[in-house]
């Protein structure tokens, strides 16, 4: 096999590898949680302590979404997409950076506009009462 055509090969594979791997990666660090749970219960005679530690292991998150540490991020992501354009890839990029950049203006001016805690919801209700 002709060594100029093997690395579109693997680029392609990469692809398929990459979603497979993390696939698999993420099936077995959930199994050794699954098991954890099993081998707990079986010691357990309380039910409400099965709830409880299946909660423990529950890896959702139940706070909002801060959009204001999102925009910031975002913010930046566009600055330096800006400055890559700027300096090595030209206009195109320097636009999708601008644009990257515009939108995490406006997702943390939406932070702002909405609180997203309870400490702050509740800080707004307050203040709004006192009107």
């Amino acid at each position: 096999m002709e060594f100029g055509i093997i690395i579109p090969i693997l680029g392609m594979l990469t692809g398929i590898i990459i979603p497979i791997a993390v696939f698999i990666w993420q099936y077995k660090d959930a199994k050794g949680k699954r098991e954890a749970v099993v081998e707990i219960s079986k010691h357990l005679d309380d039910p409400s302590k099965v709830e409880e530690l299946l909660q423990i292991f529950e890896e959702r998150k139940k706070d909002p979404i801060d959009y204001r540490r999102g925009g910031v991020i975002t913010i930046f992501v566009g600055i330096g997409l800006f400055g890559l354009g700027y300096f090595f890839l030209g206009p195109i990029l320097k636009g999708v950076g601008a644009l990257v950049g515009l939108i995490g203006v406006g997702t943390m001016i939406a932070g702002y506009l909405y609180p997203n805690t309870e400490k702050e919801l509740t800080d707004a209700v307050d203040q709004f009462e006192k009107k």
